[in-house]
């Protein structure tokens, strides 16, 4: 019996390799894509292959839409048409701006990447999706972040393209549901990455300690790869179109 087949856009490194991970471990033959191919690409590869699935990684540029079809197409090639698309890739706002001296460009990269990249991705899987209509469980799944709803003015095109992305998670799912493919959104807090350790983090330490973050410690990639292999393998099948929060708790309002 073959296995199904998990996308993962962003796989490279941070949460998209945790994801991918566990991807494997649920039982998925799991395709990686990123902007770069390079050593660590290499090494997820290795990874997923030791967990006894097939892997494969390409490159792409999620902001380049002319790039989708082809490496959608060679994902396919490798490994079998898509079950479940995790939409992870995304770009972080740097350097840190102020929302009153942010220029043009900075917002447009960020949600050309963040959003437009995404929603035009999504487009042409879920087509895709579409077209081989089977009865097995598929998702498409967005990481956004708390971000999606807490303000931060130095990193306002971040929190903007967030938002936004969580809004096209809603669009899909209303749209993909007769076709039996659920949308999830997941709304990771302070995970530590890659991303994460490029800007200061005393702000977040200091939410941490104090007991804003119910748990009181930060997320570890592995948490975000557990709930969206579980999501991906119909863990919860009457579940779409709402933001699950993976935060340790800092979304819980408190007086």
């Amino acid at each position: 019996m073959s296995r199904p087949v998990a996308l993962v856009t962003g796989a490279r490194q941070g949460l998209g390799r945790g994801i991918a991970l566990a991807m494997a471990k649920a039982g998925f033959d799991v395709a990686g894509l990123d902007i770069d191919t390079d050593e660590k690409s290499d090494a997820v590869v290795k990874e997923i292959e030791a967990l006894g699935a097939k892997a494969y990684f390409g490159q792409m540029d999620l902001s380049d839409l002319s790039a989708h079809e082809g490496a959608i197409a060679a994902v396919e090639e490798a490994l079998g048409p898509v079950d479940a698309l995790v939409n992870n890739a995304g770009i972080a706002a740097r350097p840190l701006t102020d929302i009153l001296d942010l220029g043009a460009e900075a917002f447009d990269k960020n949600l050309g990447v963040n959003l437009r990249g995404n929603f035009f991705f999504t487009q042409a899987m879920a087509k895709r999706m579409i077209a081989r209509e089977v009865e097995s469980y598929r998702s498409i799944t967005f990481i956004t972040s708390i971000a999606a709803t807490h303000v931060s003015t130095d990193r306002s095109p971040y929190c903007v393209s967030k938002a936004g992305l969580s809004m096209v998670a809603q669009l899909y799912a209303d749209r993909l549901g007769a076709h039996g493919i659920a949308v999830h959104e997941i709304r990771p807090g302070f995970i530590r990455t890659e991303m994460t350790g490029s800007a200061p983090t005393d702000k977040i330490d200091a939410y941490i300690s104090s007991g804003q973050v119910a748990q009181k410690r930060w997320g570890e990639t592995s948490d975000i790869g557990t709930v969206a292999a579980s999501l991906a393998s119909g863990a919860l099948p009457y579940v779409t179109g709402q933001p699950i929060y993976v935060d340790g708790g800092y979304h819980i309002p408190t007086a």
